[in-house]
């Protein structure tokens, strides 16, 4: 097993559960990548955000559905959440902690801390999950085996101190109440202060991308200041909506709002959610504590950049096990197969390692039931999900990834509750 991120971890759990042992190698703390901080496995460098874990929602029902197979992951998250309204959020550092520790302790892993550049060769079966920033060697000889990897543009949102925020400003609430109420803290703007601060983005300093690289943004993860320059209200429909949170001291929705959610479960940190950036750093010192309410003397704990994701043109290049069909013997797991987000990557890890049990027990591969949410993000690495003629790119798991209901009329609310109705329903004896 190459990689101890999400998918390596919970590839070489679900291994050694069922009694396989597993020779796991991270390159940390030996060489780190540009955005890694933590010598633990699992670390999660955009956000500390599970998303979603609504069941009526795609990727809450993914959570619903590795609870169910046994998941590390989501077992070690619901142990180190941290209070995020109806999201799923976590102490990262208690979470890759945790993780760890699970699995150091586990007698059939035997952990290595190295750098691997050269694919794994025989004798045996390897999983390969590297993640989006698979270091640059071990990406060529990839490269040469399947041909060139297509690649996209990823972003980190900033991190605050608690103290530097000015908290006559903030107040405390979730959109419609959700979990404990008052999980987020949410800093309100006026039309016209929402209008600067637009105008300070469109007309920021930027890093600007070398000239060999091309930026492909993943549209679920854009930049904020991509975001701006598609029009003047796409903020604050996005990340900067307001809906769903009244101000206290007016009793109304702001015109936008930037919310703030922890980053550990005392509160010591927050993170400006959904403001990923690949301003200049002084830039977003700048920016963000002169046009953005509440953060004038911010201090930073994290500041945003960019990086470089790799993912592999998998209909193409992947059998429907998840091997390579150039290396039947080599599984992929994980972002680099195409899958995106962090429960979707552990997802990705889970079906690598059933398929090296099916394998490992000479029987054909049984793929999950494509009417759950493992069966989707399966759908969508082989193809079967994805527009005919369009190019290949990265997806989080979403209903459109599902086989479409049938043709029954139903309204929003009861098509999503159909969807999880009939995924519980076929995912029990493929679990089993």
């Amino acid at each position: 097993m190459v990689g101890a991120g999400l998918a390596g971890s919970e590839a070489a759990w679900t291994l050694a559960r069922a009694g396989v042992p597993v020779d796991l190698v991270e390159m940390k703390p030996v060489r780190r990548s540009p955005v890694q901080r933590l010598d633990g496995f699992a670390e999660l460098v955009c956000s500390n955000s599970l998303r979603s874990d609504d069941p009526l929602n795609a990727v809450g029902l993914l959570h619903e559905e590795l609870r169910q197979a046994g998941s590390l992951v989501l077992s070690c998250a619901d142990e180190t959440r941290v209070p995020a309204g109806g999201a799923l959020a976590v102490d990262r550092a208690a979470f890759s902690a945790l993780v760890t520790d699970r699995l150091s302790r586990e007698p059939l892993v035997r952990v290595e801390r190295a750098e691997v550049e050269k694919l794994p060769e025989g004798p045996g079966l390897a999983i390969l999950a590297t993640g989006p920033l698979t270091s640059d060697p071990l990406a060529a000889a990839l490269a040469a085996l399947v041909g060139p990897g297509l690649a996209f543009y990823d972003a980190i949102a900033p991190v605050v101190t608690d103290e530097s925020i000015d908290r006559t400003v903030a107040f405390a609430a979730s959109r419609w109440g959700k979990g404990e109420g008052a999980d987020y803290l949410n800093l309100p703007m006026d039309a016209a202060a929402y209008q600067a601060f637009v105008a300070a983005l469109l007309a920021a300093d930027k890093v600007v991308p070398h000239g060999f690289e091309e930026p492909r943004y993943f549209e679920g993860c854009l930049p904020i200041e991509v975001m701006a320059e598609r029009g003047l209200d796409t903020l604050r429909h996005g990340p900067m909506k307001p809906v769903g949170l009244d101000d206290p001291r007016t009793g109304r929705w702001p015109h936008a709002v930037v919310q703030l959610r922890r980053e550990d479960l005392a509160g010591t940190a927050w993170n400006l959610v959904g403001f990923q950036t690949r301003l200049t750093w002084p830039e977003q010192q700048r920016i963000f504590r002169e046009f953005i309410p509440g953060l004038a003397s911010a201090e930073f704990q994290r500041l945003g950049q960019v990086h470089r994701n790799t993912f592999v043109d998998a209909p193409r290049v992947l059998s429907p096990d998840q091997s390579l069909r150039a290396r039947p013997d080599l599984f992929l797991a994980g972002q680099i197969t195409g899958v995106e987000g962090y429960v979707e990557s552990a997802g990705s890890g889970l079906m690598a390692a059933r398929a090296v049990l099916d394998r490992l027990a000479g029987r054909p591969f049984r793929p999950p039931p494509a009417t759950t949410a493992l069966g989707a993000l399966h759908r969508h690495v082989t193809g079967v999900a994805h527009p005919e003629g369009l190019a290949f790119q990265p997806s989080n798991v979403v209903f459109a990834l599902f086989p479409p209901l049938d043709g029954r009329r139903r309204g929003k609310g009861e098509r999503k509750q159909a969807y999880a109705e009939r995924a519980r329903k076929d995912l029990k004896e493929w679990i089993e």
